[in-house]
């Protein structure tokens, strides 16, 4: 990915040091500023994302494609994931996030299980790390395009 938004970026400014520079700064910069973002904040941006096994949110077409794999699950893992997606709500008051691209809902599952005997604070830490995760592929992949 790297390699390909330099020599896009080259195409820009034909100097290799500095395509380097700017490709590798984009991703510390858009860290950077992940960093001072406010729990509030952080809270916000979760509101735009659809529950794990649910299709929609802010950025659904993007939502689709991470949890493509999860989707395809059977009709009793979406229930059963739907059901704890719930509970975990009840619990920690925002969706339940995680970096699902490539993972199955019984992964997703387990993981949202296990993540439910988090305390309130150590949870959205997790759910703030993994967004950060999935804004860092997001970007990844409009950098690509």
């Amino acid at each position: 990915m790297t390699e390909d938004l330099e020599a896009r970026l080259y195409a820009c400014l034909a100097n290799r040091r500095w395509a380097h520079a700017v490709a590798s700064g984009l991703f510390e910069v858009a860290g950077k500023a992940m960093d001072t973002l406010t729990d509030q904040e952080w809270l916000e941006a979760m509101t735009a994302h659809p529950r794990i096994g649910e299709r929609g949110g802010d950025a659904a077409a993007s939502s689709e494609q991470e949890q493509g794999r999860a989707l395809q699950s059977s009709p009793e893992t979406l229930a059963a994931l739907a059901s704890e997606n719930r509970h975990y709500e009840e619990r920690f008051g925002h969706v339940f996030l995680i970096a699902a691209s490539g993972r199955s809902a019984e992964e997703i599952l387990a993981e949202l299980r296990r993540r439910m005997n988090n305390d309130a604070a150590a949870e959205l830490s997790e759910a703030k790390r993994e967004l950060r995760k999935i804004a860092n592929l997001r970007l990844e992949r409009m950098l690509e395009a």
